[in-house]
């Protein structure tokens, strides 16, 4: 593939340490050279763009998941895991993993979750006041969802905690094979291995959500493989990014006590806290797609397949969608956003992301006055996402 040279192009490296820490500098820099960029260190294009990420997202005819939406092209290469049924599939097949699990999340089962993330959210409080310094991360943000959504899958207690560093080897495999990658593998080896047995029927409860969506992928025609790997999909929405988006936004809150008295005045701006949080940091900060036709994006044609890269995190600091995108409010409209992504492929989970984001926040603001920083946070460098491992925190009563 040859690449014009009036083509905007930069030699920047999005998955450099200094970038994954700090990856403002670059979004504006790909958002002003234009609607398509071209990448240079890994060959493909990139979008940052609200608009134009907008457009692509709505657009998998022409912008396939079905080859990956990580660094590695499907149709050249083979995959290191089985891809996943809902992320790397296109219609019709999407459609049908999208309408499995839509079943199994009924609005009856979903208010049934939200009194128990509620009772859950209550006792977890309780355990903070207690301690009044505690982690944000191991103790609240990857503590409250593998919790919460591990009693309703039907996953025994023993094990959970192999969730988040799985989550973190798939969401690091979608970039290159650097040394984010290949360190996530080594830490998870174990945890491929549990999560493996107990996205089996034979390792869920028989009442749980689990089952439940074993026996409707069965009764589409799914092997019990393919029924494991929507298990592991459902677990990936309600965590994964979850996790990282709940200490995004209690480091948010803590940096900013304005906002904490705001939310504790009116704890019903928990949800507009979470839905700010998912745009201000983005979780996600990126995903591929790859062109199956000639693409236009303004006035660039990108070749059939060649990879894009869609910054979904500049899209949501895009100043042509948000008045002041880099400025943290509690109020904004976020209209517009794709931090749980848009289009066919929009997040499967984000019903339950929200509401389990806006459930503990809200219990917290009612009852803790003051939450501050204890400490220096650490950044949890991934190749696809953005959050901490560590992230200190004090509280008063």
């Amino acid at each position: 593939m040859s690449i014009v040279l009036e083509t905007p192009a930069t030699d920047a490296d999005p998955f450099a340490d200094e970038i994954l820490e700090h990856p403002y500098r670059l979004h504006d820099e790909l958002r002003a050279l234009g609607p398509a960029v071209w990448l240079s260190r890994y060959r493909v294009f990139a979008i940052a763009r609200n608009e134009d990420v907008q457009r692509a997202l709505r657009d998998h005819q022409v912008f396939s998941s079905a080859r990956g939406v990580g660094l590695v092209d499907y149709a050249n290469e083979t995959p290191w895991r089985a891809p996943s049924l809902l992320l790397e599939a296109d219609p019709p097949e999407h459609a049908v993993a999208r309408k499995v699990l839509s079943g199994v999340l009924s609005p009856a089962t979903v208010k049934q979750m939200q009194v128990a993330f509620a009772a859950k959210a209550a006792r977890l409080v309780d355990e903070l006041l207690e301690k009044r310094h505690f982690d944000g991360v191991s103790d609240v943000a990857a503590r409250f969802p593998v919790d919460a959504l591990g009693d309703e899958v039907g996953l025994p207690v023993e094990g959970r905690e192999h969730l988040v560093p799985y989550g973190q080897m798939v969401f690091n495999g979608f970039g290159p094979r650097n040394r984010h990658f290949e360190r996530t593998v080594a830490d998870a080896s174990a945890a491929q291995e549990w999560v493996a047995a107990h996205t089996a029927l034979a390792g869920l409860e028989p009442h749980g959500l689990g089952a439940q969506i074993h026996a409707a992928g069965n009764a589409v025609g799914y092997t019990s493989e393919q029924c494991s790997r929507l298990v592991r999909a459902f677990l990936s929405a309600g965590i994964d990014t979850t996790v990282n988006a709940i200490g995004s936004a209690l480091w948010c809150l803590a940096e900013r006590p304005d906002d904490w008295d705001a939310l504790r005045a009116e704890p019903a701006l928990a949800r507009s806290v979470f839905e700010e949080t998912v745009r201000f940091e983005s979780p996600v900060q990126t995903f591929f797609r790859t062109t199956t036709a000639p693409a236009v994006v303004g006035d660039l044609t990108i070749p059939a397949g060649t990879k894009v890269l869609l910054f979904l995190a500049a899209a949501n600091r895009d100043p042509r969608q948000f008045p002041d995108p880099d400025r943290f409010d509690i109020r904004r409209s976020t209209g517009g956003h794709v931090g749980f992504g848009h289009g066919v492929h929009a997040c499967a989970g984000r019903v339950l992301a929200r509401m389990e984001g806006e459930t503990l926040l809200a219990e917290m603001a009612r009852r803790i006055p003051n939450l501050e920083l204890d400490g220096t946070p650490g950044r949890e460098l991934n190749n696809t996402t953005r959050g901490f491992h560590r992230l200190p925190l004090k509280l008063s009563r």
